[in-house]
């Protein structure tokens, strides 16, 4: 039997099958193709599913209405497919290297 140290305990391969289940994979398929990169939108996910488990305010109340039987990342998959939540992607500025200047040879 193999574990996997995860952030706070150790994951068995039976917590591996729970949690492969935890998470809806056709709403991720379409979530990622809304977001079109999977790390981000494993951010994404992890900010929001923390803010709904926060317990507090406004913020922690899902965006969308039917939420039964849905679990925090679930309800964060939905919200990205029903452009409930919305992000910015930054814009890629490429870096040059500055160039040293020629020196004489004496």
């Amino acid at each position: 039997m193999y574990c996997v140290r995860g952030r706070d305990r150790y994951f068995t391969p039976l917590d591996f099958k729970y949690l492969k289940n935890a998470l809806n994979a056709e709403l991720a398929k379409k979530a990622l193709e809304k977001v079109g990169n999977p790390n981000v939108l494993v951010n994404l996910i992890s900010r929001r599913v923390r803010q709904l488990n926060s317990g507090g305010g406004a913020v922690s109340r899902p965006l969308v209405a039917d939420t039964a039987h849905l679990g925090a990342a679930d309800i964060a998959l939905t919200e990205i497919i029903e452009d409930k939540m919305g992000w910015e992607m930054p814009e890629f500025v490429e870096l040059t290297r500055p160039v040293g200047k020629k020196r004489k040879k004496h």
